[in-house]
This record gives structure tokens, sequence and C-alpha cells, in this order.
């Protein structure tokens, strides 16, 4: 939707300081931090999930590697289907989390 009004309020030094830090906790802007909240969307904040999502990505990297030296003939074939459905039930978990957060827009 397309921001073309201002909406200018007073408001102690006190409780913008608070609001400035919860948008900078949510990475929004401050205008999109206060309309969240005053139309009563959700906002999400997930502490730590770049590490996570960091983690993943390496055992996604690691599986991959494993797979082409399989293929390869390089290496035997080992039995990763337990830990290729982990991954998949975690990605399909930060999905689920992702399409929260955007439900909350």
């Amino acid at each position: 939707m397309k921001k073309d009004t201002t909406f200018s309020i007073r408001i102690a030094s006190e409780d913008l300081a608070v609001i400035r830090q919860k948008a900078k906790q949510a990475r929004l802007s401050q205008s999109e931090y206060v309309t969240r909240c005053c139309l009563g969307r959700q906002i999400v904040v997930i502490d730590g999930l770049k590490e996570v999502l960091q983690q993943q990505r390496a055992i996604g990297n690691n599986l991959n590697r494993l797979t082409i030296l399989a293929n390869m003939g390089r290496i035997s074939a080992v039995d990763l289907e337990r830990t290729a459905q982990e991954l998949a039930d975690i990605s399909a978990a930060l999905r689920s989390i992702q399409e929260q957060g955007r439900r909350g827009r």
C-alpha cells in the first residue's frame, strides 16, 4: 500500500526511545512498526535465526558434497535418509515461521 499521508503526534521522549528500540529489534522502520502495532498486526522477532539459517546451509552443502562424492564412486553410499528428512523438517519449520511473519504484515 502506498504511504501518501503524514501523521504527527506528540509523545514523551522516553516512549519514543522505547518505540525506536522495539522497531530496531523487529528490524522495521519506526513508521512500519507503529503502523503494525496500531492495526493489530503481528510482529515476529526471532533471535538467532541468522545463525540457524547459516547452519542449515552448511548442512545442505555437506549433504551435496557427500552426494557428489558418492555419485563419483569416491565414497561408499552412506544412509543419509534420516539426515535429509531432518533437514527437510527444519526447512519446513523455517518456511512456516517466515509465512507467519508475512501474514503479520
